[in-house]
């Protein structure tokens, strides 16, 4: 269903702008893939029933949809689709009248179905600062090779302490680290942006330590220009990213860090949502984080005042 063509430019623009929006609040790389798809689903049907518009949608209509879904045959195994799957369906439309409601948007999506829910579902959460601290910690342990702890801890500077996206962290050059001026060159940004990022001296320190005293010990090969490398010496890419995080996870052996399920994004979303809470200017922090506009960065304010509220 995912190869859905939509022809209302309006829904394809919801589409990819909710795919972004999720992307920036920090949650799972399988939920920003799959929640847009089945919002686009959602958005297919609407279209075959001549609905050209979310102002058109009302919670009959939803309440139809859901009920076609619930009789719609499932295309892999015998028999009707299954209830993870449904609440796939459901959760899509929550949290995509969630995205409307912080966009100042009032719609018809307010009708609440019963999910069961699924206790296998994974959230990112905000890491605190003092978790934040226990994660460097773990790097003391998280690879029996010194190099490899060492890397960990190059990694968490540039995910956290840099706030770098996936891509950005693997596309890192060594000539990209500024260390005269105290900054990384972000040359290869979200829509090819270019940026500077401030780093302090004491995280310059770090990747100076992994640079010259670590990095020459993983077999480069080809001269290769990456700052962060694999086993191999070629360039470390962002699965393996993942896997040093729940790496240094499962060092940290703190069952508060563990439960929130983190990603790689959720540090970037993390040091966003700190700088916040020390009142840096919206303005400085969409500039640090490379948003191409005010209302992406503005969205961890509507986080910070949930978690201030106890939400």
């Amino acid at each position: 269903m995912k190869k859905l063509r939509l022809q209302n430019e309006s829904y394809r623009v919801l589409v990819s702008s909710f795919r972004d929006w999720l992307d920036v609040l920090g949650y799972a790389e399988s939920t920003v893939y799959y929640l847009p798809n089945h919002l686009q689903e959602f958005f297919y049907a609407m279209e075959q029933a001549g609905i050209t518009g979310i102002g058109q949608i009302t919670s009959k209509t939803i309440r139809a949809y859901y009920e076609q879904l619930q009789q719609r045959a499932n295309e892999r195994r015998a028999g009707a689709l299954s209830k993870a799957y449904l609440n796939k369906h459901q959760q899509a439309l929550k949290k995509f009248r969630e995205y409307l409601r912080q966009h100042g948007v009032q719609s018809a999506l307010q009708v609440h179905l019963k999910a069961e829910r699924d206790p296998g579902q994974a959230r990112s959460h905000v890491l605190t600062q003092a978790e934040i601290k226990r994660l460097f910690k773990a790097t003391r342990s998280s690879h029996p090779k010194s190099q490899y702890r060492k890397r960990d801890r190059a990694i968490l500077v540039l995910l956290y302490s840099a706030g770098l996206r996936r891509n950005e962290a693997v596309s890192l050059d060594v000539s990209d680290i500024l260390f005269d001026r105290q900054r990384i060159y972000v040359r290869k940004g979200k829509n090819y942006k270019e940026r500077f990022v401030p780093v302090n001296a004491y995280n310059l320190d770090i990747l100076q330590d992994y640079l010259y005293a670590s990095r020459p010990r993983f077999n480069i090969k080809c001269d290769t220009e990456a700052f962060l490398l694999n086993h191999h010496g070629t360039r470390l890419l962002g699965m393996s990213l993942a896997h040093r995080l729940q790496a240094m996870v499962q060092a940290a052996n703190d069952p508060e860090i563990s439960e929130k399920q983190i990603t790689l994004h959720t540090l970037r979303h993390s040091i966003a949502t700190h700088l916040l809470e020390q009142e840096v200017p919206l303005e400085k922090i969409k500039t640090f984080l490379g948003h191409s506009s005010l209302e992406s960065t503005q969205i961890y304010t509507h986080l910070l005042e949930k978690m201030e509220d106890g939400l």
